[in-house]
């Protein structure tokens, strides 16, 4: 079963392309920092720019991270589903994949396969699939060609939503990245 393979070569420092209900993923394991940095080589992305986790629920998360109330109680409104928490990163999480900051985006995918996928590792790293400054894929067929050569295993869920995530620090009210979602967060921010 691919799922199995996909597990396998994760805990064997390789790479995964798996889908979300965004765009399809790219995941190594997110606490190895050799695999990270094979993260950083498939994509051309500079190291200064930070990968984000994924995890299957919020207690995953709390188990790498420090989180507050604020984070959790936004957490249970939006996750699972197409945003990416910046919260504390815990003392484990390597600074390849923070690029040397203090803080960590964790995204719990809407997805069923990612979150098989999960379910049995997890962290991942939680980044598009395609070379940096590419557009992202949201068909296995769309995947660029050196990210596929550099993933051990595709797992295939069909195309996708398409919306890349909202990247949001809830602590800090600040929204990163404007995506799926971005107004009911900032409504939700400003109600708190």
């Amino acid at each position: 079963m691919e799922l199995d393979r996909a597990v396998r070569a994760i805990r064997a420092g390789e790479l995964v392309v798996y889908p979300t209900e965004t765009v399809y993923g790219l995941g190594a394991d997110a606490l190895d920092p050799a695999a990270v940095e094979r993260v950083y080589e498939a994509k051309g992305r500079a190291r200064s720019k930070p990968l984000s986790m994924a995890v299957p629920d919020v207690e995953a998360a709390a188990r790498h991270t420090s989180l507050t109330d604020h984070e959790r109680a936004f957490m249970r409104e939006f996750l699972p589903g197409p945003v990416t928490v910046v919260v504390a990163a815990g003392p484990e999480v390597p600074e390849a994949l923070t690029a040397g900051r203090d803080r960590v985006g964790i995204r719990i995918p809407d997805q069923d396969l990612a979150l098989s996928l999960l379910e049995e590792v997890a962290p991942i790293t939680a980044t598009s699939a395609n070379a940096s400054g590419q557009s992202s894929a949201r068909r296995v067929a769309d995947l660029d060609a050196g990210v596929r050569r550099a993933a051990a295993c595709v797992l295939d869920g069909g195309e996708t939503g398409g919306t890349e995530s909202t990247v949001v620090d809830v602590e800090r009210g600040r929204l990163h990245r404007r995506g799926a979602l971005a107004e009911e967060i900032e409504a939700w921010l400003e109600a708190q």
